[in-house]
């Protein structure tokens, strides 16, 4: 039996953009922090004031870059999320660290898959954490990036971290309501995220927001 992806919202700029995600059926909004590139920083007051906005049981995801477990927990006691989304790779693999500090808080790690190695990572790492989040980044450039490239990424690959890593999978990655239906029946992803799918100029487009959830939610 098919089941409908739940759908986050990824880069929400205000609580006019939260509240209309939340209208049109997201399960979960993004609020993403301070990031080495990439669209949609906006700062921990700004987030800590649109996570207090969203009602329950919309879950509010803290993209954070830091990497070491204390940089993590300062990030989320300055913004107040229930879910911390995790773009990098956390140094020693401090889970633990951040789960004694913040026991009610969800934790996502992004694997952003690059070749083989991300199916097995994700597997190394699921462990650790709630949900595995899939992304089309790459933290080795030099200017590492961390998500919001707008890009795919070999679909293949994802369906294989799915079937393998034993925690639900949230896809995104260059996704639109054009693809979304090939990427759902795919990847079978617990979720499915984006950004710039539904946005014109780095602004949520309403239309854009209809014609995707009438994609995802009716494939």
């Amino acid at each position: 039996m098919k089941t409908r992806p739940r759908v986050k919202i990824c880069c929400i700029q205000d609580e006019g953009e939260a509240a209309d995600a939340v209208a049109f059926g997201a399960s979960a909004i993004g609020l993403v922090g301070k990031m080495p590139s990439g669209p949609g920083a906006i700062s921990d007051d700004e987030i800590f004031r649109i996570a207090r906005a969203v009602p329950p049981p919309i879950a509010t995801f803290l993209l954070t870059s830091e990497q070491t477990a204390q940089g993590i927990i300062d990030h989320h006691n300055r913004t107040k999320t229930n879910t911390i989304q995790i773009v990098d790779e956390l140094k020693d693999r401090e889970y633990e660290t951040i789960r004694e500090a913040l026991p009610n808080v969800k934790l996502v790690q992004v694997i952003h898959v690059l070749d083989e190695s991300s199916v097995d990572e994700a597997r190394e790492l699921a462990e650790f954490v709630d949900a595995i989040l899939l992304d089309s980044g790459n933290p080795k450039l030099e200017v590492k990036e961390l998500g919001g490239t707008g890009r795919s990424h070999d679909w293949r690959l994802s369906r294989k971290i799915v079937d393998t890593c034993g925690k639900p999978v949230f896809l995104a990655g260059g996704l639109n309501a054009e693809n979304v239906g090939e990427a759902i029946e795919t990847v079978q992803p617990f979720g499915i995220d984006l950004c710039s799918g539904v946005r014109t100029n780095g602004k949520l487009n309403l239309a854009k927001l209809e014609r995707f959830f009438g994609a995802a939610l009716h494939f």
